[in-house]
Order: structure tokens, then C-alpha cells, then sequence
């Protein structure tokens, strides 16, 4: 569109969603390729090594972010699209009394604070646990 690729638009902009797409799932599944070692050594051995335990309780400091940052924008891009559509709402009055909309429910579920702090906490206990032993 703007000439800066000889390729056509529509091809450019498939292939860049494309990679978008792939290192977006690479940065959300890097966590598990962490984790997953690190909790087989434990119920195979009894004890993860020290420095499969510090990765995965210092690997989320760099990584939930990013998580959360893509989640909450693509909950933000969403929106507007969930409002106008009212498609996931239970509306009053229905057999069971209850009201849920979910454009709503996605704002009230973007905890990234909350989840991160707790998180935080638990690297506290358990890095001073694993030191001390």
C-alpha cells in the first residue's frame, strides 16, 4: 500500500499476522517449557535443581507481563465488537434470575496487579526457602 515491499498488500499483511502469530504463541508457551521440567524433577526426584527453580520463579518477571499486556489488548481490541453485539449476555428477566454480560466480566478480568504481586510473594517464600536449605 504504501510501496515500501514490492510483495502485494494482502500478502504482506497475511505473512506479518503470521509472525505475529508465531512469536506470540513462542512468548506464551516459553513459560511451560519451564515449568514442566521443573515440576516432573520434583515428583520424579523429590527436589528440582536450583536453577530450574529460580527460572521458574524468575522467568515470570519478564514474561507474565508480556502475557498479560497481549491478553489485555486483544480484550481491548474486542470490545467495542462485544458491546455492539450483546452476543454473550443473559439478560433479566430468565428462569434463573441472573444477569452476565460479558463485555463487562472482560473488564473486571483483567487482574494483571493482583496476579502479579501474589506472584511476586511467591518467588519471596519459596526463592528464602530454597536459600536457606
Amino acid at each position: 500500500m504504501k510501496g515500501l515491499v514490492k510483495s502485494p498488500a494482502s500478502a504482506t499483511i497475511l505473512q506479518l499476522i503470521g509472525r505475529i502469530f508465531v512469536a506470540w504463541g513462542v512468548l506464551r508457551s516459553f513459560p511451560e517449557v519451564i515449568r514442566y521440567p521443573y515440576y516432573r524433577m520434583k515428583e520424579t526426584f523429590g527436589f528440582a535443581h536450583f536453577w530450574l527453580l529460580w527460572l521458574r520463579y524468575n522467568m515470570f518477571l519478564v514474561l507474565y507481563p508480556i502475557g498479560m499486556l497481549s491478553e489485555v489488548g486483544l480484550i481491548y481490541v474486542t470490545m467495542p465488537y462485544m458491546k455492539a453485539s450483546n452476543k454473550y449476555c443473559l439478560q433479566m428477566p430468565n428462569k434463573w434470575n441472573f444477569s452476565f454480560n460479558y463485555h463487562y466480566a472482560s473488564v473486571l478480568l483483567m487482574g494483571f496487579p493482583h496476579m502479579y504481586r501474589y506472584m511476586l510473594l511467591r518467588r519471596k517464600v519459596v526463592l528464602s526457602k530454597a536459600k536457606s536449605a
